[in-house]
């Protein structure tokens, strides 16, 4: 019997995945360069979304220390989210949470300009190599800046336009209305209207000071309404991958009354359905 691609490629999300990467990747500690690689190894430990570098410790320019608190529990207030139903670790979840076997390690630049915390996993496709806490350092692909985390070569975006006629409310107010949408598809994440402005009622929102960043689209700034904080947000500069929604307004489908094509979409649940919480 045929089976849903998506199962597929989920079924191994409790096991440590790994894959290696073709690009030079460096991460920066300040001014000095504390891990150049071209035998980075992209890694997703049991039960996270998105990976994290792995290096050979050859490749690190800096001591290599034992400790670090590396935890077997989140923190109090840290709430591991759902996706599918499934439990699941995102961004969200610290880096000192480990599901992976290893030890944690510190990464101590040689001249004293700081450390960064990393893990030395065991595991026999991977010896020799060390995971690094990305928001630790920045980072380079190559020779571009690479935000939020790394990148997943078998994740993508896709944009298209399309005349489908979208309705975005909150209770009884209507916040958006439009029949030009363009659509970003992002599997397994829920379809985005990105809407232009011109069909968005601005004067029902207002700035808010969130920001966050995509490794896909880059840095989003936000939009709240009455009772809804972060409801929507906007990238005015996206990523060349995203270029097309540039200052165009998206909306949550977790926390508003979404209507495409006359048809009530339920709310999906997902890592950003509790509030407030910043688009994948």
């Amino acid at each position: 019997m045929s089976r849903r691609m998506r199962d597929l490629l989920t079924a191994e999300l409790g096991a440590v995945r790994h894959e290696p990467i073709d690009k030079r990747i460096r991460g920066r500690l300040g001014d000095r360069t504390v891990v150049d690689s071209r035998r980075a190894v992209l890694v997703w430990e049991p039960r996270r979304i998105v990976p994290a570098y792995a290096v050979p410790e050859d490749d690190v320019d800096a001591e290599v220390v034992a400790g670090g608190g590396a935890a077997d529990e989140p923190p109090p207030g840290v709430t591991v989210p759902r996706l599918e139903g499934r439990p699941v670790l995102d961004p969200s979840v610290p880096f000192a949470f480990h599901t992976a076997p290893g030890e944690p390690v510190r990464l101590r630049a040689r001249d004293g300009a700081g450390e960064v915390a990393g893990f030395r996993l065991r595991d026999d496709a991977l010896d020799g190599h060390l995971l690094v806490d990305f928001a630790g350092l920045d980072w380079l692909e190559e020779d571009e800046p690479n935000v939020a985390h790394p990148r997943d070569p078998f994740h993508r975006i896709d944009i298209v336009h399309s005349s489908r006629h979208v309705r975005v409310a909150l209770g009884d107010v209507v916040l958006a209305e439009s029949s030009r949408p363009y659509l970003l598809f992002e599997p397994p994440l829920p379809v985005r209207a990105y809407l232009s402005r011109e069909d968005v009622d601005l004067g029902l929102l207002a700035p808010s000071d969130t920001v966050s960043w995509c490794a896909y689209k880059g840095r989003a700034s936000y939009l709240s309404a009455a009772g809804a904080p972060d409801v929507a947000w906007v990238y005015e500069a996206p990523l060349r991958e995203a270029a097309e929604v540039a200052g165009r307004v998206a909306f949550f489908d977790e926390h508003v009354d979404m209507t495409v094509d006359g048809r009530r979409l339920q709310r999906p649940v997902t890592p950003w359905s509790r509030p407030p919480a910043p688009p994948g």
